[in-house]
């Protein structure tokens, strides 16, 4: 099945989106955005470092939940003008389960409605009162390449890479590290040995951290070169 094709999903306890593709969910079964909040925004020292024009990067868009909490986050700094948000994404789910899964969510379905209708109507630039996002459909492994922007932060939220592997290797890692910005910074639920080292070859600082709820340890770094 090629890239940008529809996501295939099973529900887990009615709200969670599992893909068929890689048998994996979206987010945490415990709670998907107090998990957001600790791994992209905690572990990238957000909004402490929110400026003008700060510009997110985000490989794995799914429901967009990293989005909303990116959002209400910037909308809570009071940061002047939109946040930039870009969202690598190679199967896109619809707008009909992107709103079921973010039911789950009061917090975040409560600014998601403009996104949403926006999102059913086709469109893959939104453009929302304080965020200006573009998703990109498409393998990563080619989209990335072609990009050309840089970002202060990347949420690097693909699934589990022993499920999928294209998105946690060692050439994607360092197209990632092309494409951030000086002094920018990951952040990653996932402390995969592997992972860790091709962020390290690519030029970032690379540090463990707690993870959230039955995770152990998440990944985070700062670029160095």
């Amino acid at each position: 099945m090629s890239a940008g094709q529809t996501a295939e999903l099973d529900w887990k306890e009615g709200h969670t989106p599992v893909s068929r593709r890689f048998d994996d969910p979206y987010f945490s079964v415990q709670d998907g955005l107090a998990e957001t909040r600790h791994v992209f925004l905690g572990g990238n020292d957000l909004p402490a470092r929110f400026t003008p024009g700060f510009h997110v990067a985000e490989l794995g868009f799914g429901t967009g939940l990293n989005m909303l909490a990116a959002l209400i986050a910037w909308r809570g700094a009071g940061a002047a003008g939109p946040l930039r948000f870009t969202s690598f994404e190679a199967y896109p789910m619809t707008a009909d389960d992107i709103a079921r899964a973010l039911d789950a969510f009061p917090e975040a379905a409560a600014v998601a409605g403009p996104f949403v209708e926006q999102w059913a109507a086709g469109r893959r630039v939104i453009e929302i009162p304080g965020l200006r996002a573009e998703i990109v459909i498409g393998d990563a492994r080619e989209t990335l390449a072609a990009w050309p922007h840089r970002a202060d932060a990347w949420f690097l939220d693909g699934f589990a890479p022993a499920r999928n592997p294209e998105l946690w290797g060692h050439a994607l890692m360092a197209q990632v590290a092309d494409h951030t910005a000086p002094g920018g910074s990951f952040a990653t639920y996932t402390a995969a040995g592997h992972v860790r080292r091709a962020l390290a070859q690519a030029g970032f600082a690379v540090e463990r951290r707690a993870g959230y709820g039955r995770k152990r340890h998440m990944s985070t770094g700062r670029l160095t070169s």
